[in-house]
C-alpha cells in the first residue's frame, strides 16, 4: 500500500471530464494491496467444481434454465478495480460538469472521492456477478480470492465451504439475470436516470423506488434459491458475516453507511421474506414468475403483502 502515491495520483488528476478516470484507477490501485493470487491446481478445480454445482443445483431447486457467463474470473483487488472502472465510468460520464469556478478542484475531489470507493471496494467485495450494465451487452462472474480467504480466516471458517457458498450466491445473481433478458435495460435506464437527476439537485422518487424495489427482488430471489440449493447449511456463515460487517474502524463503518451496505442487507432480508411466502403458498417455480416481464416485478407495496402480489400475477 503506497498511500503517497495514491495522493499524488488524486493531486495530478487531469482531463475534460469531471472526473479523471486514470487518476482514480491509479490511486485506488496504490492504496489497496492486491493480494495473493496463488492458486493450487486443487484450489482452481475447487473453484470449477463450485461454479458448477452451483449452476446445477439452482438450476434443479428453481426449475429455471440459465447459462454461466462466458466470463468466470478469479481476481486480485486490482483485478477486481480495472473491471469496474469501465462501469462506474459509463454510469457518472454521460452527466454535464456542474458550473464552478474553480474547475480543476471540483475534478479533484470528485476523483479523490471516487479512488476511496473503489479502494475500499476492491478491500472488501468477495464476489460478483458483473452484468455489465451500460455496456453492449454480456455478463461476467468474478471472485475476487484475497478478499475471500481474508474473510475465511477472520470468520474461522473453512475457506473451501465459504468460497462455495460465495460461487453460489453470486451464480444465483446469473440465474436471475439468465431468465430475464429486459433486466439490464430496467436497471440501467432507472439508474442513469436516478443519478442523472441526483446530480442535478433533484430526485425523481418514483424511478428511484422503481430501482430499490428491483433490486430488493434481485437479492431476496437470490438469497431464495440459496436457500433451496445450497448443499448444507448456512446460517452460521450468514450471522458471522453480519456480525462482522457491524464491526471494524470508525472509518469502515463510514464507508458502509456511505456506500449503502446496510441498506443492501435490508434488500436481502426484506425481499426474502417476500419470496418465502410467495414459495411456501406457490412453490418455488411461481417465485420464479417476477422474472418473466418488467410488470410482474412487486411493487414496494407489494414487498410487504406477497399475497397482493400472488393475486395480482396469478402465477
Amino acid at each position: 500500500m503506497n498511500l503517497f502515491r495514491s495522493a499524488q495520483a488524486v493531486a495530478d488528476a487531469d482531463g475534460g471530464g469531471i472526473i479523471d478516470w486514470g487518476s482514480v484507477a491509479e490511486a485506488a490501485k496504490a492504496s489497496t494491496p492486491a493480494g495473493d493470487l496463488t492458486l493450487s491446481s486443487e484450489e482452481q478445480a475447487g473453484f470449477r467444481a463450485d461454479v458448477r454445482d452451483a449452476r446445477d443445483r439452482l438450476r434443479a431447486a428453481g426449475g429455471v434454465d440459465f447459462d454461466l457467463p462466458e466470463t468466470i474470473e478469479i481476481q486480485h483487488r486490482h483485478h477486481w478495480i480495472d473491471a469496474n472502472i469501465e462501469t462506474f465510468r459509463r454510469v457518472v460520464d454521460p452527466l454535464e460538469p456542474s458550473t464552478t469556478v474553480l474547475p480543476g478542484v471540483s475534478r479533484t475531489i470528485n476523483t479523490g472521492t471516487m479512488a476511496v470507493t473503489m479502494g475500499f471496494l476492491g478491500r472488501n467485495v468477495l464476489g460478483q456477478y458483473d452484468p455489465l450494465l451500460l455496456a453492449d451487452g454480456g455478463h461476467a462472474l468474478y471472485f475476487v480470492r484475497p478478499n475471500i480467504r481474508r474473510v475465511a480466516d477472520d470468520l474461522n471458517v473453512a475457506y473451501p465451504r465459504f468460497r462455495r457458498w460465495i460461487a453460489f450466491h453470486e451464480v444465483a445473481h446469473a440465474a436471475e439475470f439468465g431468465v430475464a433478458p429486459w433486466l439490464p435495460e430496467y436497471l440501467e435506464t432507472r439508474m442513469q436516470d436516478s443519478v442523472t437527476a441526483i446530480s442535478a439537485g433533484d430526485l425523481d422518487q418514483a424511478t428511484f423506488e422503481e430501482l430499490t424495489t428491483a433490486m430488493t427482488a434481485v437479492e431476496g430471489y437470490a438469497e431464495l434459491l440459496m436457500d433451496r440449493a445450497f448443499d448444507e447449511e448456512y446460517a452460521d456463515l450468514r450471522a458471522k458475516l453480519d456480525a462482522r460487517r457491524g464491526s471494524g474502524g470508525p472509518l469502515k463503518r463510514l464507508m458502509s453507511r456511505l456506500l449503502g451496505l446496510g441498506l443492501k442487507r435490508d434488500q436481502y432480508e426484506r425481499g426474502a421474506r417476500f419470496f418465502e411466502t410467495v414459495a411456501d403458498a406457490r412453490g418455488l417455480e411461481a417465485a420464479s414468475v417476477v422474472w418473466e416481464r418488467p410488470e410482474n416485478l412487486p411493487t414496494d407495496t407489494e414487498l410487504a403483502e406477497p399475497i397482493q402480489w400472488l393475486d395480482r400475477v396469478d402465477p
